[in-house]
Formats: C-alpha cells, sequence, structure tokens
C-alpha cells in the first residue's frame, strides 16, 4: 500500500444535530447541523475542507477532534472506530488529535509563560520529569522559530503571528498524528501567513504530520493543499485531488466559488493598491 492511499481519518455517514429553544418559550426545536458526512483523509497530507459560513465546517471538526458527539456516524481514526472507545482510551486517542485556532490570544492561557504553555500537555498526561518537560518546551520553541530565551514571557508579549508559531508548538508536544487548523492563519497578514505556511510544511515531513485546512482562502488552498473537500449545507459534495478539483469542478456550488476568486482577488487588488 502507498503512502498516499493509507487513510488515517475515515469519517462515514456522521451528522450532527442540536436541540435548541425559542427565546422565551419552551418550544424546542431540533437543527441539523451536517448530514451524512462522507470523508477521508489520506495519511501525511493535507486536505483543505472549504465552504460558506454555516456550511458545517467547524462542526465537522469539532466531532473530529473528539469535542463533541455526533449524533450518527462513524469516526475511523488510525483503523480504530474512535465512537466505540471507553474512557480510557479515548483519552489516549485525544493526544493524536490537536486543534490549532483561529484567534491564539484566547486559545492561550494569558497567565501561563510560553514555556509553560507548551509543556502543560506533558504535565496533564502526567509524562516525564519536570526537567523533561522544560526541555521538550525548549525544544519545540526553537523548531517552530521562536527563541528558547523567551520561554519565560507572557502571550500577549508576542506577536500575533509569533503567538500562532507558540499554538502551533503546543499542539506538537504530544507528537500527534492529526492537526486540524481551523482557519489557524486567517488573521495573520500575507507575509506571516507565507511563513507559517513553510514552517507547516516542514513541520509535516519532520513529525509525518496530516493536515485538516479549514479555510476560506482558496488561493492558499491551491498552494497548500494535497485534496480539497467541498461543504455545502451541511454535506460534502466534493472532494477530490487539489489539481483536479481547480481544473474540473463537477457541483455547481464548486463552480461558483471558483468563478468568485477572480472577483475577490480584484477586489483586494484595487484595496490595497
Amino acid at each position: 500500500m502507498s503512502f498516499h492511499n493509507d487513510p488515517l481519518v475515515q469519517i462515514c455517514g456522521m451528522s450532527k444535530e442540536y436541540v435548541q429553544r425559542r427565546p422565551f418559550r419552551r418550544i424546542k426545536f431540533t437543527v441539523r447541523a451536517i448530514e451524512n458526512v462522507n470523508l477521508t483523509v489520506h495519511r501525511g497530507t493535507t486536505l483543505a475542507l472549504v465552504g460558506e459560513s454555516g456550511a458545517g465546517k467547524s462542526t465537522v471538526i469539532r466531532c473530529l477532534g473528539l469535542i463533541e458527539t455526533p449524533t450518527a456516524g462513524e469516526i475511523w481514526f488510525n483503523g480504530v472506530n474512535a465512537l466505540t472507545l471507553d474512557r480510557g482510551a479515548l483519552f489516549l486517542l485525544r493526544r493524536q488529535i490537536q486543534i490549532i485556532f483561529q484567534d491564539p490570544t484566547s486559545a492561550l492561557n494569558p497567565g501561563m509563560t510560553a514555556g509553560e504553555i507548551i509543556a502543560e500537555p506533558l504535565v496533564i498526561q502526567r509524562e516525564g520529569t519536570r526537567q523533561q518537560q522544560r526541555k521538550r518546551g525548549l525544544e519545540l520553541m526553537e523548531q517552530v522559530g521562536l527563541p528558547a530565551k523567551w520561554e519565560n514571557k507572557l502571550p500577549l508579549e508576542f506577536s500575533g503571528g509569533q503567538r500562532q508559531r507558540l499554538a502551533i508548538a503546543r499542539a506538537l508536544t504530544l507528537e500527534p498524528k492529526l492537526l486540524i487548523l481551523d482557519e489557524a492563519l486567517s488573521n495573520l497578514d500575507l507575509i506571516n501567513q507565507e511563513m507559517i505556511l513553510r514552517l507547516l510544511a516542514e513541520l509535516q515531513v519532520l513529525y509525518s504530520l496530516t493536515y485538516i485546512h479549514v479555510s476560506h482562502d482558496l488561493r492558499m488552498v491551491s498552494d497548500f493543499a494535497d485534496e480539497v473537500a467541498v461543504m455545502y449545507e451541511g454535506r460534502i459534495v466534493e472532494q477530490k485531488s487539489t489539481a483536479a478539483l481547480f481544473a474540473n469542478p463537477e457541483h455547481s456550488y464548486t463552480q461558483d466559488l471558483l468563478g468568485a476568486m477572480p472577483l475577490l482577488e480584484s477586489i483586494c487588488e484595487e484595496r490595497y493598491a
């Protein structure tokens, strides 16, 4: 079996419903956020998950990240159905899946130093001595481009790009197999986006990582992703290699997304010229 044909993640028939209540009333109603989602992510590759706001992307990654439990379906990770595991096995599995969020400021504890933030997953997992935990943190700081001498800085003493590097370092502490990037670059300027993309590419090789990259930026997706899955109204409507999708989009919604790219680029050029 070739490297790219070996699935790390397979989502089968996954749906998620939320029960809500109308304001000032006792009437409850059900909202279906995603329906019958099927998705395959190949080991060592980058899959981009794209679609408009409200399409269900965040619900998919919250279920895949084991933050929420789907209403129906299966989540297979590394050959194991995560939804059948007991509490202890699920605790161990969670360390293999890490999420990097859009806003690192809200994702990082403002009262902890950079070194403490990176080492915290090891403390939670009760892994290694305090000295070993600190050593691991310093190694990761250097790997993501942050000087080890900054270990005692607080998150607010870093720039936006540096905070995202800090979040990446923390996500790598337990050596996960899957990193989920939830619009992780959208708050950065173009120069920092480019630098972080290069860093992620280097780390992918170094740690044999698999990425799921949630993004609205199709231009970035075309450069960064091996495959693209398109979400529309709670469903995956198309999944192809990036080259095939951009060359021959089949679903009408995908065609509309790609058709809007030149318009969006011209608007940006005019605004920032």
